[in-house]
């Protein structure tokens, strides 16, 4: 399983997504005031002002779509469809970030952190594990062929 070069992509992926709940993903400057914007929420200090559920539970789908991915080796086909199926997650999931980060406050400004790269990166690895998974398919096809 993991000597598979697919299972390397998946599980820098899962990394990445992962290290959204450690790292900030922006300095929120509204009302004279800053916000610190994490994937638990938009904090004013230690004061919860928005509560992150919505982001935190895409996130846990998407953890959990890569361990699916990760463990389901044998089924090639279905690791192809969960993978697309987390990638349009992690596209949703930018469009959660634009919600939290410019619709919860008027007249802001917004300072993007490097988190917001990971899903980026997430994406990327995610389709270089496809391509990899679907070259295995091809062999695994061919090979059945030949028999």
């Amino acid at each position: 399983m993991i000597q598979r070069i697919q299972s390397v992509y998946i599980l820098l992926a899962e990394l990445f997504i992962v290290l959204l709940f450690a790292f900030p993903l922006a300095d929120i400057a509204a009302n004279g005031e800053i916000y610190l914007f994490k994937a638990t929420g938009v904090f004013k200090g230690t004061e919860e002002i928005i509560s992150g559920l919505p982001l935190m539970a895409f996130l846990g789908i998407i953890i959990a779509l890569h361990l699916a991915v990760l463990f389901s080796y044998k089924k090639r086909v279905r690791q192809i469809r969960l993978l697309v199926f987390t990638i349009i997650l992690m596209l949703g999931l930018f469009g959660l970030f634009y919600y939290f980060a410019y619709a919860s406050f008027d007249e802001q400004t917004i300072a993007f952190k490097v988190a917001v790269a990971f899903p980026l990166a997430a994406i990327i690895l995610d389709f270089l594990a496809i391509r990899a998974i679907g070259r295995d398919e091809a062999l695994v096809r061919s090979m059945d062929r030949i028999r």
